[in-house]
């Protein structure tokens, strides 16, 4: 432990540069994390926001929800059998306030649940970004499509849909605006067993999110680029230890002549790895949850903590592999071979 340290004080520069280097890594990881997650919520807060479950749609839609009509005898059957089962559609649309201005937004009706917003006829309610926007309690609202008008009941928070708040209005408004009978879903909540529903094809919460190509195609490339960090994170503790390594194997070969252990060698770089790893984690956490606060309003940034940690111990672990896979040269060193070499 103590050779550990004095060696850190002796090449401080060494290892501030690898230190500068995992703390901008990490710092650019915890960012695009909190991109990501962020998009995750203004793409799907509406279905991320559910308890766990199964939604159903057609099997004939081919997992496309849009294509999805529902047997009204099938969803009344699952209904009347399945506590706190809910039909619902969801539809991409827009919304002319009093001055004429068009705003975008995802439509979504349902038949009563708690989990979903219950609106009377010629009512709305909408997602709060709205509230932000202008519109208040009360405004009328129009839609090309329908012919009469909505008042603007209230407003409900973190309901997105593909990146558009959510519009909650009434099941037979729904009906005459997009000119349907049937609805597109039924989501029943995680109750143990999932239930089967003959011509219906079922998806777990997350699976159902992965229906909706632009969240799983949003998510899939910002995960990569996360995990490709992570690794390139790796790859340089593993390269910056193994040029370390080399340039003392004399110095090896000396403790292992004086009766140090192996281990114990190996021991001295995991405490130097995690020093430098700690330390970069510790400020890129705190920038990175700073960022919370400065971000221009409108940017969808969401860093928890819970994938804080997450990702603060896949760095540790990461830079753990990579230290020891530099290491292995450690164990193949022989003391006599190793000082004759001499320390570079």
């Amino acid at each position: 432990m103590n050779i550990a340290w004095k060696e850190i004080k002796k090449s401080k520069v060494k290892f501030m540069i690898l230190g500068s280097i995992v703390f901008l890594v990490s710092f650019l990881t915890f960012i695009i994390s909190g991109l990501a997650n962020g998009l995750s919520q203004d793409n799907a807060a509406l279905i991320k926001d559910l308890p766990d479950g199964q939604f159903y749609m057609n099997e004939d839609a081919e997992e496309t929800y849009n294509l999805s009509l529902i047997d009204p005898n099938t969803q009344k059957a699952a209904l009347n059998e399945h506590d706190g089962a809910a039909a619902l559609s969801i539809q991409m649309g827009f919304l002319n306030d009093e001055a004429d201005k068009q705003r975008s937004v995802a439509f979504v009706t349902s038949t009563e649940s708690e989990l979903f917003e219950n609106v009377q006829a010629g009512e709305i309610v909408l997602d709060r970004s709205l509230e932000e926007e202008g519109l208040k309690v009360g405004d009328i609202l129009t839609n090309n499509q329908f012919s009469g008008e909505f008042t603007v009941k209230g407003f409900v928070d973190q309901q997105k849909y593909s990146h558009a708040p959510v519009a909650f209005i009434n099941m037979e408004n729904y009906k005459e605006m997009y000119r349907v009978n049937e609805m597109q879903l039924i989501f029943i909540p995680d109750g143990g067993e999932t239930p089967v529903i003959d011509g219906l094809q079922s998806f777990t919460n997350s699976e159902f999110l992965n229906t909706i190509p632009s969240y799983s195609a949003e998510q899939l490339s910002l995960n990569m680029i996360v995990w490709f960090l992570v690794v390139i994170s790796g790859l340089l503790f593993a390269i910056f230890f193994y040029m370390m390594n080399v340039q003392k194997i004399g110095l090896y070969g000396i403790l292992k002549a004086i009766g140090v252990k192996t281990s114990a060698l190996f021991k001295m770089m995991w405490t130097q790895m995690f020093f430098i790893t700690a330390i970069a984690l510790a400020l890129s956490i705190a920038l990175s949850q700073s960022f919370n606060f400065i971000a221009p309003d409108g940017m969808p940034f969401s860093l928890t903590a819970v994938t804080t940690v997450q990702l603060s111990i896949v760095f540790l672990l990461i830079g753990f592999v990579g230290a020891t896979l530099s290491g292995i040269q450690i164990k193949k060193v022989e003391p006599l071979q190793a000082i004759q070499q001499g320390e570079v």
